[in-house]
């Protein structure tokens, strides 16, 4: 059996699997795909943190239960940044993002006829965990290219030096776990 980190989410506790990052690192792997129960109080807790907001907005892929739950609860529509360049998209805008969970240089796409929905909005954007902030600079750099107002930016979890950030709203801090 693999080491956990065993912690209270949303006052829900949970074991998150110790992953490597490196050879002298590893972190606290923090998945919302299938639960349900975590994904609901969370968003509920979330959208008692933030401020009055008009759209959602979250990197794909593993922050998509969240952005919908806390739109489902809130009323307000999300939008998804993609990583890949989709059939429908109008008048689409990039930026490239490297992620602490991902090998590879990655882009993130805003469909721009969503981008046009959010000019002079007020948007949160959300994702599961901020870690480096990298996914999170890269979606405030597609929603500026809107001129959309980041009113917040929000997640379950703030990773390693994330948790002394004092432009995140978060839930609980995770840490970076030495080998």
């Amino acid at each position: 059996m693999s080491e956990v980190y065993k912690m209270k989410i949303a006052g829900l506790e949970r074991e998150l699997p110790l992953c490597p990052i490196n050879d002298n690192i590893s972190i606290g792997a923090f998945i919302l795909f299938g639960d349900v129960e975590l994904t609901v109080a969370a968003s509920k807790e979330l959208l008692a943190k933030i401020p009055e907001f008009d759209y959602i907005i979250t990197p794909e892929a593993k922050s998509i239960p969240l952005a919908y739950e806390m739109a489902r609860q809130s009323g307000k529509p999300y939008f998804v940044a993609r990583k890949k360049l989709k059939l429908y998209m109008q008048n689409p805008v990039s930026v490239n993002v490297r992620s602490i969970t991902t090998d590879s240089q990655q882009v993130l796409i805003l469909d721009g006829a969503e981008g046009e929905k959010i000019r002079n909005k007020r948007v949160i954007i959300v994702d599961d965990v901020i870690s480096t902030g990298e996914s999170l600079a890269a979606v405030e750099k597609l929603v500026a290219e809107f001129d959309a107002d980041v009113v917040a930016k929000a997640s379950v979890l703030a990773e390693g030096d994330a948790a002394q950030r004092d432009d995140i709203i978060y839930l609980e801090k995770l840490p970076l776990f030495e080998r």
